[in-house]
């Protein structure tokens, strides 16, 4: 990626929820740091006290068929998996970058920790929305449970009464009049 097309929002797309936590994979932040992936890969091999589970994990067979089929396309069609990729959560491109301690690499992890970042302040904001649509919406149903009390209430109100003292305005049957009955 060059200086000119760098920005957090060009970064987000690469991050994916595996297992629970954002993340990135090795092939994509080896493009972002500059070298190749296996080259992103021995480094982490040869450092790999530096990378406990909560900064790396490497994705299961059936992690990478579920989402090369859903939302990241791991494998080409028909690819056999000889190696599996790494994911690595925010700490882990930061120690990713260190190791590799080049001066792309160390550029690029600030743009990454900006992107996790920001990527944080979206999903606490969206909490933030839902918890107010959820009282909002609780607001909503003791509002609409007061109304229909009060349309009940009010109903027989709204019903016309009929006045016994006023005659009947309106076409009367003869047969009253005449003495007929009805059959």
């Amino acid at each position: 990626m060059t200086d000119s097309s760098l920005s957090t929002q060009n970064i987000l797309p690469l991050f994916h929820t595996i297992r629970g936590q954002r993340v990135i994979l090795a092939v994509d932040l080896a493009k972002l740091y500059g070298v190749p992936t296996f080259r992103l890969n021995e480094a982490v091999k040869r450092n790999q006290v530096r990378f406990p589970t909560d900064f790396m994990f490497q994705l299961t067979r059936m992690e990478v068929v579920a989402y090369s089929t859903s939302q990241i396309a791991i494998l080409k069609q028909g690819a056999n998996v000889n190696h599996l990729p790494y994911a690595f959560t925010e700490h882990g491109a930061i120690m990713a970058a260190n190791v590799l301690n080049s001066p792309q690499a160390v550029a690029m992890s600030v743009f990454i920790v900006r992107a996790f970042v920001q990527q944080r302040e979206v999903l606490a904001a969206n909490d933030a929305i839902l918890k107010r649509l959820a009282e909002i919406d609780k607001t909503l149903l003791q509002h609409n449970a007061a109304l229909g009390d009060i349309y009940q209430q009010l109903l027989p109100l709204l019903q016309p009464q009929p006045d016994p003292s006023r005659p009947k305005i309106g076409f009367r049957e003869p047969r009253a009049r005449y003495g007929l009955q009805k059959v």
